[in-house]
């Protein structure tokens, strides 16, 4: 299928699908796409059971079209970052630099082993035989927080700005953590004889410091160019330029594409929007990033639905995964908490009393973990970890993304 007929088919989805939920579901948009995406796979995987083929011919034809770990992490990512990176305050992050930068970091790694040490005692009382370096891989990809999911629920929901930035900030940081750990780990598997230990640390610090000092470099250059001119027109291009350009020059540069757009979307979103653009200009780029970011989070959303037609259905499959929620839910818990705890014991930094379950809830998983899933070399453990990362990621979404602004309400 060429490219404009496949845009055109997920943009008319999108479209649909979204009307359909906001005259008949009232569910918050990207939530309802994707419950509407879901049902219609399920309903498609349903009927193929049955023998009825037609539909579910076309529908995975349209699905093969479609690679969704380039489409996400090599195209729409860059995107969705820099939109949230825009309005979150750096003022504000840097009253909680310590708790985000230790909860991106400390936090990630702390999930990864957890997970991977629950999840290769639960795989093997189910029967399977996986490396605990496997059992890692799958920590690391579900141990991010997804910033795509998580900002798109705090739009929605009115809390303490103290922790609406400790969230996003975590959020906006942790997944290019989580991606680049992720990479380390499967770097350990696919070649464990040319990876040593200061090889594995050496390119963590490459991707990590350096994505944060090419952010830098695409922040300076880019006020510098939006001070520059005075035309709304041109600096949204700017902006798109630095997006796109500077995230796949990140990748070329082995330095994380995510962490480099996080850090230019917040000197932008800040220095750039006090001191570089007009009135008119920053209205304007708001309403243009703003709607490029809701297009494109209805479209990823639809995707996460319509992919579920290409898993496999393994009972077993089925039973990793549901068993791995509330497992994950606890691993958050204390990848949050233990770092917490100390902050508290040995800083003067202040809490709320119910901070730690709040963050731990509100650790949304969405399509990134989707995505790294995806790029898992074929076999068992690509299949299994597939399934079990999509019923948590629904779960994610649907339950912890509808659920977490009563839960921050009741708890703040």
């Amino acid at each position: 299928m060429d490219l404009i007929n496949l845009i055109s088919i997920i943009l008319t989805l999108s479209a649909a699908f979204a009307y359909i939920n906001f005259r008949f579901i009232g569910l918050p948009t990207t939530i309802g796409v994707m419950l509407i995406a879901l049902f219609i796979s399920l309903a498609l995987v349903a009927l193929r059971a049955l023998g009825v083929t037609i539909i579910d011919t076309y529908a995975n034809n349209l699905l093969s079209s479609i690679d969704f770990n380039a489409a996400l992490m090599n195209g729409m990512l860059s995107f969705l970052l820099f939109a949230g990176a825009l309005h979150v305050s750096t003022k504000d992050l840097a009253k909680m630099q310590w708790t985000i930068g230790i909860l991106a970091t400390a936090g990630v790694l702390l999930s990864t082993f957890i997970i991977g040490y629950i999840t290769s005692l639960l795989l093997s009382v189910l029967g399977f035989n996986f490396s605990f370096t496997y059992c890692l891989l799958f920590g690391a990809l579900i141990s991010p927080t997804d910033p795509i999911a998580v900002m798109s629920t705090l739009k929605k929901i009115g809390i303490a700005k103290s922790l609406e930035t400790k969230i996003a900030g975590e959020s906006l940081f942790n997944d290019g953590v989580g991606v680049v750990v992720f990479v380390v780990i499967l770097g350990i598997i696919q070649q464990p004889e040319q990876l040593s230990y200061m090889g594995a640390v050496t390119i963590f610090a490459e991707e990590a410091i350096g994505g944060v000092l090419f952010g830098l470099v695409l922040g300076f250059l880019g006020i510098y160019l939006l001070k520059s001119v005075d035309n709304y027109q041109v600096e949204a291009l700017i902006t798109l330029a630095l997006v796109m350009g500077g995230y796949s020059l990140a990748l070329k540069l082995h330095t994380s594409g995510p962490i480099a757009v996080v850090v230019a979307g917040l000197m932008i979103g800040n220095h750039g929007r006090a001191h570089a653009m007009s009135d008119n200009t920053r209205a304007r780029l708001d309403d243009f990033w703003e709607l490029l970011d809701e297009i494109l989070n209805v479209v990823l959303f639809l995707l996460i639905g319509l992919e579920v037609m290409i898993l496999q259905f393994e009972l077993s499959y089925l039973v990793a995964g549901l068993l791995a929620i509330p497992l994950i839910v606890i691993a958050r818990f204390f990848s949050v908490g233990i770092p917490i705890t100390l902050l508290k014991a040995t800083t003067s930094i202040q809490y709320s009393p119910h901070v730690i379950k709040i963050l731990a809830w509100g650790g949304i998983r969405g399509g990134i973990s989707v995505a790294l899933a995806l790029s898992l070399p074929h076999g068992i453990e690509r299949d299994t970890f597939l399934v079990m990362t999509y019923i948590i990621v629904i779960f994610s979404i649907v339950v912890q993304g509808l659920t977490i602004g009563p839960v921050a309400k009741r708890f703040s």
